[in-house]
């Protein structure tokens, strides 16, 4: 495992005042992303995992914890709630098979949406994986996502039909020198 990049820690503002710390997982943070995945509602959950869940299995929960930072990054958006630290959302991206590519997923709480923490946690994972020299970033939407679709083209993603799964797209972008 790679040493906790402690560059790619950010605090941001949003449009509204408040302020968010954008940086990466550590393994202390298995219960924080518990709860976060506890509170996203029904519809959310089932768009970033593509299935009927509630919560992480165990082994689910490490891997999305304990990630080595180069093959696997994923960065949490903080905000502090009640003098608690709260995981607000989370963008991670995972090297595909093959030299040059990574996948990515993204999901922000129900209660932020539209507040900007999704742009600001896609510019951060973008540069990280330019960074670690990825050339392309990839990733799989539902159909029915139509907000999803329309927030990767914003960011410059195109979007290709998945011949083997009618239901699901895929969008991809270059991520350039």
């Amino acid at each position: 495992m790679a040493n906790y990049p402690q560059h790619l820690v950010r605090v941001r503002e949003l449009s509204d005042g408040k302020t968010v710390t954008i940086r990466p997982i550590r393994p202390d943070d298995i219960e924080r992303e518990q709860a976060f995945v506890r509170h996203l509602s029904e519809e959310s959950r089932y768009s970033r995992f593509m299935a009927q869940l509630h919560e992480l299995s165990a082994s689910r929960l490490r891997y999305f914890t304990e990630i080595d930072y180069d093959r696997h990054l994923a960065l949490v958006a903080i905000a502090t709630q009640d003098a608690l630290e709260v995981e607000i959302g989370v963008a991670r991206y995972v090297a595909l098979p093959g030299a040059g590519s990574c996948e990515f997923a993204i999901v922000v709480d129900d209660a932020w949406h539209g507040s900007g923490v999704a742009s600001i946690l896609m510019a951060a994972l973008i540069d990280a994986a330019r960074e670690r020299g990825f050339r392309t970033m990839e990733g799989t939407v539902l159909t029915t996502n139509q907000r999803m679709l329309k927030f990767v083209r914003r960011l410059g993603f195109v979007v290709l039909v998945d011949p083997e799964d009618p239901g699901t797209l895929r969008v991809v972008r270059p991520l350039g020198p």
